[in-house]
């Protein structure tokens, strides 16, 4: 049986203008991701990985093409039906973790309810989120208290405490060492089996790619080889 489809592109094509200038960043894409995958795509720097997961965020329009998420056109959206689809489907993980240094730890993951306009029993579900990444005891810590990987779960929380059905994390391990990279890849993909949720991932880093579902590579604008994993078995130690 196959496996329903979340998220579908067909000929997703992105051009700037630079000047006189126009830089064809995305080519034609067209991709299927299925509902709880856990995706990853690589590519070098201006491939248009991050271009490709803007506009499957809906922070970017397509100049052509078409996307589809859950059965609907996100293209045919109004502004204010777009921000809801920002808002309550996509959460975004980023490579530099945006934390606010004032706020502590739940109140950072909190924000995000607030500013969704969700405030019924914010840090209640803020602390969830925080147990739910392994980090419950840093609930009141500010950001320069905890370590580049503490920080990014409470990054990886402040995506997933609205529940969302999609999260795209762009570079999210791009900004710690091996080790604590190899944690969090580990982390998203335990997320992804026991919360269902459907994670798209782009990265340099191809070591990654070990927790995928599914591999592919972008080269100028257009997807090289794609690549589907078996189960993985192996397990970066615990913290």
């Amino acid at each position: 049986m196959s496996k329903e489809i979340i998220i579908e592109t067909k000929g997703l094509t992105r051009t700037f203008e630079l000047g006189e200038v126009k830089v064809n960043a995305l080519r034609g894409i067209d991709l299927n991701v299925s509902r709880g995958e856990f995706l990853v795509i690589l590519g070098p720097s201006g491939s248009g990985k991050t271009t490709l997961l803007n506009c499957l965020g809906g922070i970017d329009s397509p100049s052509e093409g078409k996307i589809t998420v859950e059965g609907n056109d996100i293209g045919s959206y109004n502004e204010n039906r777009l921000s809801e689809y920002r808002r309550n489907k996509v959460g975004w993980i980023f490579q530099f973790f945006n934390l606010i240094p004032s706020l502590t730890a739940a109140e950072n993951v909190a924000l995000a309810l607030e500013m969704a306009g969700d405030k019924k029993d914010m840090m209640d579900r803020s602390r969830e989120a925080l147990s739910l990444v392994g980090i419950p005891d840093k609930a009141n810590m500010f950001p320069s208290q905890l370590s580049g990987g503490e920080q990014q779960r409470v990054a990886i929380a402040r995506a997933l405490v609205k529940r969302p059905r999609i999260v795209l994390a762009d570079e999210p391990t791009g900004n710690l060492d091996w080790v604590t990279g190899q944690k969090i890849a580990e982390l998203m993909r335990d997320l992804n089996r026991k919360e269902g949720i459907t994670f798209i991932v782009v990265s340099h880093d191809i070591s990654i790619t070990d927790v995928a579902d599914r591999v592919i590579h972008l080269m100028d604008g257009q997807i090289s080889t794609q690549k589907f994993n078996g189960p993985r078995t192996k397990k970066v130690m615990e913290e």
